[in-house]
């Protein structure tokens, strides 16, 4: 047997690191932090006092919505389908719009290192934009129906879409692309053979599960007159017929669960 004795244990406090030397600013910087957080509540004019009275009227709303209304199934159906097409082609959109800037954004392999920043903060207004206020606007430019869905859809998806690839592109080890610059490759032989091989899995990936999130967004733009089934659910809340509410919100979870375990299998594939 060792001679030597086995070390003490020490007892590490897990909030004296947060404390620091400093405990003066720690408790300044909780205080602020709480008086941002009070104040977002005055903001929010959050009353708990509210909430429990309203609980009967949502009670008696769920009774009413018992049995679901399946006398327009097919129509709903239809509108579902119809949601699901919208996210299908917004991200199809999406994806075309993403690619070339996507290259200028990454700034390992844009080809003009000056237009780097400008991309980048074009693709931070299309992620800024929500796909609700783009086709909002939509609707008043080309009309009612999912078209102005698929538009909206399609431009806050580039920019997402972008952004992520552009960081997976940045992501990737330098070596293999500065090889097969070395044997005279241009750039687009560069981008073809020595970097799409390496990131287009990871560049699939990211993109069906934008489609994945575009699927759960395209249920309410039919709140602004964009089609899919989010019109007949305004519809329904506007008629006050809960019976028909609960068939489409009980369509809507079982399509988005549908679409999640599709998009996720697949990206397990992919990755």
């Amino acid at each position: 047997m060792s001679g030597k004795a086995e070390p003490a244990f020490v007892y590490e406090d897990p909030v004296r690191p947060w404390i620091g030397a400093r405990p003066v600013r720690f408790v300044a910087i909780l205080l602020a932090a709480l008086a941002i957080y009070a104040i977002c509540l005055v903001y929010v004019d959050f009353d708990l006092e509210r909430l429990w009275s309203g609980l009967p009227r949502l009670a008696h709303w769920a009774a009413k919505a018992w049995p679901p209304d399946t006398a327009e199934l097919d129509i709903l159906i239809r509108r579902a389908l119809e949601t699901v097409a919208m996210a299908v082609v917004g991200t199809t959109l999406g994806v075309l719009i993403a690619a070339p800037f996507c290259i200028l954004a990454a700034q390992n392999i844009t080809p003009v290192s000056w237009l780097h920043l400008p991309a980048r903060w074009f693709l931070n207004v299309l992620r800024g934009i929500d796909s609700f206020v783009f086709a909002l606007l939509f609707v008043a430019a080309v009309g009612l129906g999912p078209f102005a869905g698929v538009l909206g859809v399609g431009l806050h998806s580039s920019g997402t879409i972008a952004k992520l690839w552009s960081e997976a592109i940045e992501a990737v080890e330098p070596g293999p692309l500065e090889a097969a610059a070395m044997t005279g490759a241009n750039r687009l032989k560069v981008i073809s053979y020595a970097l799409l091989p390496d990131v287009m899995p990871t560049l699939a990936s990211i993109a069906l599960y934008v489609w994945e999130f575009n699927v759960r967004s395209s249920t309410v733009l039919g709140v602004v007159g964009a089609g899919g089934i989010g019109q007949e659910l305004k519809n329904s809340v506007d008629l006050l017929s809960f019976a028909r509410l609960f068939t489409i919100i009980l369509i809507i979870l079982v399509m988005v669960t549908a679409i999640d375990q599709i998009s996720a299998a697949l990206r397990r594939r992919l990755l």
